[in-house]
């Protein structure tokens, strides 16, 4: 239907005229006398371009624009206007049409016109078509796993996506939250604008209050251009804060008035700026605790955590574990042209009883290892690193989940040496949360 013209008409030699000049250029046309017989058959093709005349004999052409853009808003029209009702054509324009043309001038002007409503037309044919590949990328549906607890909160994110709503998103690093902060944007109404994401604990707090909030030339030394802040390019879409519980107290405040009044002033500046952003926010730390010892704001809380959603660690969601690891068996051996066919009970047994201090992650990287080291067709146990194997003989008899960590983050530091910000790498953590974790567990 991409080369499908509908002319609508009444002067019929006009109309054969317009069609004989178009068919000749490679266009499929149909014609139509009236403004109902077209519609009918513009709701059996919907045609990529429309061409009406403004006197109609059952209604006024411009009165088809609103119709038709209801039942395609991709199809462009093209208005015919005779002579000295130039006005008609200008109103059409304002109203949506793409161009319109004097009776008279057909001859020489409706192809070119044509021609640049079709290239328009498949401009935004291929945008709704890349818009449907990230769509498809970051749905649910690519969220792996039938386990009851993400079932669960697959289910509450579903119904909170087409919302406004604030979400907090809870859960260990590594679980996905990033994804589902994805999933919720592309399943909403904001898909069609920016996501725009941030790690709070990327950055030290006037860095962080910069990327934020942006600053015009001149607010300090060293800021010689205006730059746009994450909640100018998120306006009209989602802004995703990662590790929200890492956000500065005086910061937080700042944060806490954009959400209550969708307006900012930039460092430098004196006027503020509206913006209408939805925000989704993560966080590993217990923030109900965090507020207790006064290193989060009891009323930020309660503001972005109207809806919250737990994603839980991998070790509560076993069941899952053997399809995530078929999922990046197939991604990462298309990607590094393995031909992996046979995985050995060995090491689907390992990966199994394994308990994932970095979650999803860490079994991501896990698995891309072993494609990586893999000479054949086979995944065998060896390729796994040392420490899954031997961790279980290591750990107390206790079991107890912070020894479990412990004695990993111990095994993964030994093996890189001492080096931090490679266990980090290993482990799937970013290495603020690494620092946190040796502090908690004395190993600094």
């Amino acid at each position: 239907m991409l080369n499908d013209i509908l002319i609508i008409d009444d002067e019929q030699e006009l109309s054969g005229l317009l069609a004989r000049l178009l068919s000749l250029e490679g266009y499929k046309i149909d014609t139509a006398g009236t403004a109902k017989e077209g519609l009918s058959l513009f709701r059996k093709e919907e045609h990529a371009i429309v061409i009406t005349d403004v006197r109609l004999p059952d209604a006024n052409g411009l009165s088809l624009l609103e119709q038709i853009k209801k039942i395609n808003p991709l199809s462009e029209i093209v208005v015919l206007t005779a002579y000295g009702t130039i006005e008609d054509g200008v109103k059409a324009i304002k109203e949506g049409a793409f161009d319109y043309i004097t009776k008279g001038d057909e001859d020489n002007k409706i192809v070119p016109v044509v021609k640049s409503a079709m290239e328009k037309v498949m401009m935004h044919r291929r945008i709704e078509h890349l818009e449907q590949q990230v769509g498809e990328k970051f749905s649910f549906n690519n969220i792996t796993g039938n386990s009851p607890a993400i079932k669960r909160a697959l289910d509450i994110a579903g119904k909170v996506a087409d919302t406004d709503t604030p979400v907090l998103l809870i859960g260990e690093t590594g679980t996905g939250k990033e994804i589902f902060a994805q999933a919720i944007h592309y399943a909403g109404n904001r898909k069609k604008n920016q996501f725009v994401a941030i790690n709070c604990s990327a950055f030290s707090k006037d860095l962080l209050e910069s990327e934020m909030f942006g600053y015009i030339a001149g607010a300090f030394t060293g800021a010689n251009k205006n730059k746009k802040g994450l909640f100018e390019e998120a306006d009209k879409g989602t802004l995703f804060l990662d590790e929200i519980g890492e956000l500065d107290v005086g910061l937080q405040a700042k944060f806490l008035r954009v959400l209550e009044t969708n307006s900012f002033i930039k460092a430098g500046d004196t006027k503020p700026r509206n913006v209408d952003v939805r925000i989704i926010a993560a966080t590993n730390r217990n923030l109900e605790d965090e507020i207790k010892k006064g290193n989060f704001r009891d009323d930020l809380f309660y503001r972005i955590s109207v809806v919250k959603i737990e994603i839980p660690p991998l070790r509560e969601r076993r069941e899952d574990i053997t399809e995530l690891a078929e999922f990046f068996i197939e991604h990462y051996s298309r990607k590094l042209n393995r031909n992996i066919s046979n995985v050995s009970p060995g090491f689907l047994s390992a990966i199994q009883n394994y308990n994932y201090p970095g979650n999803i992650r860490e079994l991501r990287n896990i698995i891309e290892r072993a494609v990586i080291l893999s000479e054949g067709k086979n995944l065998d146990v060896n390729l796994l690193p040392t420490d899954i194997l031997s961790l279980k003989e290591n750990l107390p008899q206790s079991k107890n989940l912070d020894e479990v960590e412990k004695a990993h983050i111990l095994s993964i530091l030994e093996e890189t040496g001492g080096n931090k910000t490679k266990a980090a790498e290993i482990l799937g953590i970013g290495l603020t949360t690494l620092y946190r974790k040796l502090q908690t567990y004395g190993l600094e």
